[in-house]
């Protein structure tokens, strides 16, 4: 069974990308320099020639103004690879809000992505659900929208399989990079593939969470149904699904990041300060 993303303001495929666009903008991205200097995209500043310079490299209108022949210089891309790992499971998609987890997920890994691409750094994407979704690094902003609309469309029933996409990841990346999962990590093999990855890669969780996962108030037992599986279940409707405080002590221990996001509530601000703290995406190459 599949369904279609919507936002709350039934968003067109133009108005989804500036709502995704105004997210990046907000989280402040793109004001970092990267400290090298050489062959890249972005214009850096202009230096006397040296011999070996290439000829086309020369500033005409500096070397006009000053009478000596200068040359441009642009920055490198010397910043870390940004691999974004989406969890596209069905435990994503049901909500007990009008604002799904998957859907929260879904903004979360569009702002970011661009945001990347300001400060120009490469952004990969791969899906941990059991559609096999992947996107190779790059730093095209027609690849980002192409997958950001490929992911508008999900499934009621697809599994879960964070810890081992993490894993496959993390051994596969030929050099360091950053890796940001966004998940509700119902996988019990997510938090072991997330602490051997962090050995060799930066890694941050976007915990994000469902209102009802912190207890259900004016309700006893609650029977329903697991999404992923279809295993019957019994549970106690007051007491919490999910224990956010251990879970984060747990990463912490491993030098993972870590910000739950109850998906009910506003989360622009929380996500931008996280972000800007750590210097997640500000990171440059090691």
């Amino acid at each position: 069974m599949e369904g279609f993303l919507d936002s709350l303001e039934a968003l067109d495929s133009r108005q989804f990308r500036i709502a995704v666009k105004r997210l990046a903008d907000s989280l402040a991205f793109g004001t970092d320099r990267s400290p090298y200097i050489g062959s890249g995209l972005e214009y850096h500043q202009s230096r006397p020639y040296q011999f070996g310079d290439s000829i086309k490299s020369i500033d005409w209108r500096v070397t006009a103004r000053t009478r000596k022949l200068h040359v441009k210089e642009y920055e490198a891309i010397k910043r870390l690879p940004v691999w974004i790992l989406l969890d596209t499971s069905a435990s994503m998609t049901i909500a007990s809000t009008r604002r799904s987890k998957y859907q929260v997920a879904v903004f979360i890994a569009g702002g970011v992505a661009l945001a990347s691409l300001e400060a120009i750094r490469p952004v990969g994407l791969m899906g941990v659900g059991g559609r096999g979704l992947l996107r190779p690094e790059s730093l095209s902003k027609v690849q980002v929208h192409g997958w950001l609309h490929a992911l508008r469309r999900y499934r009621f029933d697809e599994p879960t399989w964070l810890g081992q996409r993490v894993g496959e990841l993390a051994a596969r990346l030929p050099q360091r990079s950053q890796m940001i999962v966004i998940s509700d990590l119902h996988d019990p093999a997510a938090l072991p593939a997330l602490k051997l990855a962090a050995q060799a890669h930066d890694c941050s969780v976007i915990h994000l969470m469902d209102p009802a996962e912190s207890g259900m108030r004016g309700t006893g037992f609650v029977r329903g149904r697991e999404a992923e599986t279809g295993r019957d279940v019994i549970a106690a409707g007051r007491g919490a699904w999910t224990d956010d405080k251990a879970l984060r002590e747990s990463l912490k221990k491993s030098r993972i990041d870590c910000l739950t996001i109850d998906v009910s509530q506003p989360y622009s601000a929380r996500l931008r300060q996280f972000f800007a703290q750590r210097d997640i995406l500000g990171r440059g190459a090691r």
